[in-house]
């Protein structure tokens, strides 16, 4: 993988995004010369058109970036990618023509548009065609060596045979006769030099997986492999990386003291994101009154009650706060106490279903951005009760306070509403991952892949 401000991307996807941008380009070039020839003029020389090929590929890309088209899913299934790359350009390409009629003459004619959008399609899907059996093969995976042999190398074997894998094991040394729970597992003692067993497993990464620690690291033996100039990783470091998520199992305090991340305190950073903040959601306010009013209107007129809904919710360092939405549900939804969100829940209107699988519902929670309560990208904000209830269920829990809710977020991308205590763990060591690397760019992804659940809203409730 190739860590881009902290975040992890597979090397399979690198290749294929950068092969696109010169699809891309490629495309609207294209295009340009075939309107060119059709009219019988000159198309020129193509560095004089450079602005307006970029901003095309721009656009598409982040439209692709941002339904999907670079999920595992659409490394997997050609239908899929299918599916997803037309859904982006053409929304890429209604983008472009909203701006040509705002800034008239400053980008592409629309005529060249249409034939933009042909080229573009078949050549992403060519390129799909021709290196999508090759993303998953093992020149785009890592090849490691596990040190370990018990549940630990079991998870790590777990996580191997996932679709997408970005690695593949070469070994599992068992560092002891203790219990082995992996096949093939070599016993360390049979090995005679630890480093010339990792040189003939070809193995450029080692990830020590050992069930006790204390007095059990093999130091001689991890200080010859790293001589050698090969890779070594500790288990929550590397499980961090491939899944995106912090976990809970191994975590131990001194990991997160000694890692690297929380650094979401610092000055630049944590401005330009208020900065963000304040801009985007004065403007989402202005633009969406009238939405946000005909739906009050709405709910209002199916369900007795106001058509807000505001309740406590705990914040930054975990200070309460007034979250205000669009009311969803049926004014009496919690009449005998508080109580989890479940699939098709029957206390959601008929509105409330809808505004909430277009995320309108949400937008009333601009109001707390611009104060300063929340920010676009964080954690889901919880309600006092559940929130003593997590911290006394869950290590670490308390932690995710230490970045501001959000109304999207690395949890909500990536795992839908929680509704159960087991829900909760899964989403915070998404959450905890969110907060230990955030960056902008993090906060850009999120924006991004968030278009891809309004859009396709797998388990929203």
């Amino acid at each position: 993988m190739i860590r881009m401000f902290k975040h992890y991307i597979p090397y399979a996807v690198m290749v294929l995004a950068l092969v696109d941008i010169v699809l891309l380009l490629l495309a609207v070039d294209l295009a340009w010369r075939m309107r060119t020839y059709q009219i019988a003029t000159s198309p020129g020389d193509w560095r004089e058109r450079i602005a307006e090929l970029c901003i095309f590929a721009g656009i598409v890309f982040t439209a692709m970036a941002a339904v999907g088209s670079y999920s595992v899913a659409a490394l997997q299934s050609m239908r899929f990618a299918i599916a997803r790359l037309l859904v982006a350009v053409s929304l890429g390409v209604i983008g472009i023509s909203i701006l040509d009629l705002m800034l008239p003459g400053e980008l592409l004619w629309r005529s060249i548009l249409l034939y933009a959008m042909l080229f573009a399609i078949a050549l992403l899907i060519g390129n799909r065609l021709l290196l999508g059996p090759m993303l998953g093969t093992s020149r785009f995976q890592r090849r490691i060596l596990v040190l370990g042999a018990g549940a630990r190398a079991r998870r790590l074997a777990d996580l191997a045979k996932k679709p997408g894998s970005g690695f593949v094991i070469t070994s599992f040394v068992a560092m002891s006769d203790a219990e082995i729970r992996v096949d093939r597992a070599v016993l360390r003692h049979e090995i005679d030099d630890l480093g010339l067993h990792v040189d003939r497993t070809r193995a450029g990464e080692v990830v020590l997986a050992l069930e006790e620690r204390r007095n059990a690291l093999p130091l001689k033996d991890l200080l010859r492999i790293k001589t050698r100039g090969v890779y070594v990783n500790d288990f929550s470091s590397f499980i961090e990386r491939e899944t995106g998520r912090v976990d809970l199992d191994t975590l131990n305090p001194s990991w997160l003291i000694f890692s690297d991340g929380f650094s979401s305190g610092r000055l630049l950073s944590s401005g330009a994101k208020r900065t963000f903040d304040v801009v985007v959601s004065l403007a989402l306010l202005v633009i969406t009154a009238p939405v946000i009013l005909l739906f009050a209107l709405l709910v209002r007129l199916e369900s007795p009650g106001s058509p807000f809904f505001r309740q406590k919710r705990i914040g930054l360092y975990g200070e309460p706060f007034v979250l205000t939405k669009l009311r969803s549900m049926r004014q009496d939804a919690e009449a005998g106490g508080a109580q989890w969100a479940q699939k098709d829940d029957p206390r959601v209107t008929r509105i409330g279903r809808f505004i909430r699988k277009v995320r309108i519902d949400e937008l009333p929670q601009c109001w707390n951005v611009l104060k300063g309560e929340m920010s676009f990208v964080g954690p889901r904000p919880e309600r006092p009760n559940f929130v003593a209830e997590l911290e006394s269920e869950l290590p670490y829990y308390a932690e995710r306070h230490m970045v501001k809710p959000g109304i999207t977020g690395w949890a909500q991308i990536n795992f839908p509403y929680g509704a159960s205590i087991e829900d909760s763990r899964e989403k915070l060591e998404y959450d905890l991952y969110y907060a230990k690397n955030y960056t902008p760019f993090l906060d850009l992804l999120i924006l991004l892949q968030t278009l891809r659940v309004i859009l396709w809203p797998e388990g929203a409730r």
